[in-house]
């Protein structure tokens, strides 16, 4: 069996986090058995997991990866468990009904033979000492026995704790860290078996120091979520939205155990939770899952809990002029240290509560993890930190964070930021670290990643394509045809490109400069079509949003690499514009590509295109991405977004060494003209009678449908791509005039959402 090799896992346990754990195992394309106390609880906990928001699953449609899970009960006959490879155990957080179904699992599961791995079980525990629960089991299991800490949810959150005991074999490790990089799309950290491992032990020392500062009557909870979000490089549910969300009861139960195991009575002293946490629990507001914690919704608004009177109030805004100030610092190392070093309400909070954080992560770190990139990567990876707590040191100024604690003499922890975890991944910033940039502008760089393959990078604010972008486009290909072998297109950020500048779009239309629009339009269209015709293959690798432009450009290359976690789009209309950078012409080929007959009704292929793009339907994984047309049988997927690039490096050099040659532009696609031009209006124009789509996007609906039938041709017949292109941008260019297309693009300019006026 090779290394990477699970052919079936049970899952024991089909509450919240075991049916999210079994549902992404089969995202993996994996067989999974989920067992609960009885074969109708398991259903039931799989039930649930469809329903939970955000998604477990990759795709929720007919053939989804819900198939391959089968559910089962532990009150029968445990047998069937050898047959699995890996058993994850995710029952209640009962030390001794876990120890009572292990014994059970012992029993049951398929001994190692030479030559023959033995089942491994894993705990899913958050923070149960590994090598206790297997007090008393054979030899054997204790050999093929660790702990795997997955996180809430599981799909989402990149971070595995994977912990090993004295008794683990170190190839059991191996085998099961490598299958959790590549297939489940984990980063993988090797903690110490100590109480809550690393991520929960530092992650609730830090929420302690929170919740003190609250109970101390100087910040509000709207102050303290303002200030614990972006502003310091942490997720935008920042400190109680977040528990609210995690369960407030969670949080206790994690402060008791971890109180419970700690060696001495001064470490335990610093984890008793404040009065404030046992009163919500008391009274059942534990949260989202509740219908109230720290927040309440009452219909349409937020309330915020008073902790002085235990009643909710109207949400307030929090009025701090020092993260006001911030917002133009986009640095986040640059950021932190300014807001903690700063005289005011926002610097005084940090250090009575970010500065005692750094200081225990700097003194427990030995303990619980073997290197301090490790904390920094479960703080990162785990809980969303931009900075892990020693980046925030160095960034800070290790002598101011950490006052006399920090050895005299030393200037930092570490030269430079944390480094990628294995030397194939984030090659894209190791080929930059390297000074590797063989060109730049402020829109767009290229890098040499090494073996004659180029990479164009975007870097813009959310990677948005502007002038710059597409000059740099048009030089990556000729860069690539004069000193490459191959192009990849991507980048490490979270988001691949959420598309055009639409702020340029919006000045010009102003101004009533519409041929500069034009050129505009002119300019992405040919550099779309560069990447598509560039002599050599070009990859893009999308992650994350990727959308208008964004998606255009992946649809115009040789080959697709998208991580598992892509958001592909085509959503102009959302802004009164229909696709212009070749989106449109390239979903009319791909729908047609297969007709078999050109006499054929276009119609159906058509509509599908239209509901696409008429609706903005954006993919919710890659999986999805396929299911709509943005990738189609030949792209591929990445699980880890860390081996994103180069994953797509080495499907432009299998590329290469296919013999890759440039296609020739597409003569003869099929068009149904005035017959399919009519039907889609039609349907247009009824749906605008019920009342489903209001003026102006009934506007947008004819414009794209007149795209899609190829204009007012008499009939049926076949054109070229650019015939296609051209139609793109007359319809583009005709919708930037209109006065609702402009109202809709300052409005989401401004906000961030669409308007539907």
């Amino acid at each position: 069996m090779s290394l990477a090799n699970f052919r079936s896992v049970a899952v024991l346990g089909a509450g919240t986090m075991g049916a999210q754990i079994a549902a992404h195992f089969a995202n993996a394309g994996v067989r999974v058995t989920l067992l609960d106390v009885t074969a109708d609880a398991a259903r039931d906990g799989l039930k649930r997991a469809r329903g939970l928001k955000p998604d477990p699953f990759y795709t929720s449609f007919t053939g989804d990866a819900a198939a391959l899970i089968t559910t089962g009960g532990l009150d029968g006959d445990l047998a069937p468990l050898a047959d699995a490879d890996w058993i994850i155990e995710a029952i209640v957080e009962q030390l001794d009904v876990k120890r009572a179904l292990l014994a059970r699992v012992d029993a049951a599961r398929r001994p190692g033979t030479p030559g023959t791995p033995g089942t491994i079980v894993s705990s899913n525990t958050s923070g149960i000492p590994i090598a206790l629960l297997a007090e008393g089991r054979s030899a054997d299991f204790r050999r093929h026995w660790l702990g795997t800490h997955f996180f809430n949810p599981p799909r989402y959150l990149h971070l595995l704790e994977v912990i090993p005991t004295a008794d683990t074999d170190p190839a059991v490790v191996a085998r099961v860290t490598h299958f959790a990089d590549h297939r489940l799309g984990k980063g993988v950290v090797v903690a110490k078996d100590t109480p809550n491992f690393i991520g929960n032990h530092l992650g609730l020392f830090g929420v302690i120091q929170v919740l003190r500062a609250l109970e101390s009557g100087g910040f509000t909870i709207e102050e303290i979520d303002a200030i614990t979000g972006p502003a310091i490089g942490r997720p935008k549910s920042a400190t109680f939205r977040t528990m609210d969300i995690a369960g407030i009861d969670i949080l206790g139960h994690v402060a008791r155990n971890l109180a419970e195991r700690l060696p001495d009575e001064e470490a335990r002293r610093a984890f008793v939770l404040p009065p404030l946490v046992a009163a919500l629990i008391e009274r059942g507001w534990i949260g989202e899952k509740s219908g109230q914690g720290f927040y309440k919704r009452e219909r349409k608004d937020i309330l915020t809990l008073d902790p002085a009177t235990m009643t909710y109030r109207a949400k307030q805004s929090a009025r701090l002029p020092a993260l006001e100030a911030a917002k133009s610092i986009d640095d986040p190392a640059a950021r932190i240290k300014t807001l903690f070093l700063g005289r005011d309400k926002v610097g005084d909070f940090l250090r009575q509560t970010l500065g005692p954080t750094l200081r225990y992560a700097a003194r427990v770190a030995p303990e619980i993890a073997h290197s301090i990139d490790d904390v920094d990567r479960v703080m990162q990876w785990g809980f969303g930190w931009e900075l892990g707590p020693f980046e925030i040191m160095d960034a800070i100024g290790p002598h101011e964070a950490l006052g006399d604690v920090f050895p005299k003499g030393r200037t930092s922890f570490r030269d430079g930021r944390v480094p990628p975890a294995a030397p194939d991944l984030q090659i894209l910033r190791s080929a930059k670290d390297r000074e590797r940039v063989v060109k730049r502008n402020a829109g767009a760089s290229l890098v040499d990643l090494g073996d004659g393959v180029l990479a164009l990078e975007f870097h813009s604010k959310m990677n948005a394509i502007g002038g710059d972008t597409v000059q740099m486009m048009h030089a990556a290909v000729k860069e690539a045809a004069a000193n490459f072998s191959a192009l990849v297109v991507g980048n490490d950020a979270p988001n691949f490109s959420a598309g055009a500048n639409l702020m340029l779009v919006l000045l010009e239309a102003q101004e009533g400069n519409w041929d500069e629009i034009d050129l505009m339009i002119r300019a992405f269209q040919q550099a779309t079509q560069a990447l598509r015709f560039a002599d050599v293959p070009v990859v893009v690798a999308t992650g994350g949003l990727t959308l208008g432009g964004g998606c255009e450009i992946a649809l115009h290359a040789d080959r697709v690499q998208a991580a598992a976690e892509s958001y592909i789009g085509l959503v102009e209309v959302g802004v009164g514009l229909i696709p212009g950078g070749g989106g449109t012409k390239e979903m009319i080929a791909r729908a047609v590509e297969h007709v078999p007959s050109a006499q054929i009704d276009l119609l159906p292929f058509m509509q599908r295109v239209f509901e696409t793009i008429g609706f903005a339907k954006v993919s919710t994984s890659a999986a999805d991405a396929r299911r709509l047309g943005f990738l189609d049988e030949a792209d591929r997927v990445t699980m880890n977004r860390e081996r994103l690039m180069a994953d797509a490096k080495a499907l432009a050099l299998e590329r290469v060494s296919e013999g890759y040659q440039r296609p020739s532009p597409r003569i003869a696609i099929p068009v149904g003209g005035e017959g399919v031009l009519a039907a889609l209006k039609l349907g247009v124009h009824l749906a605008w009678r019920a009342g489903r789509i209001g003026d102006h996007d009934a506007v947008v609906g004819r414009a794209l449908a007149k795209v899609l039938a190829g204009g007012s041709l008499p009939h049926q017949t076949t054109v070229g791509e650019q015939y296609l292109l051209d139609l793109e941008r007359e319809a583009f260019l005709k919708l930037c005039g209109e006065p609702k297309t402009l109202e809709r693009i300052q409005y989401t300019l401004k906000t961030g959402k669409p308007l539907r006026n």
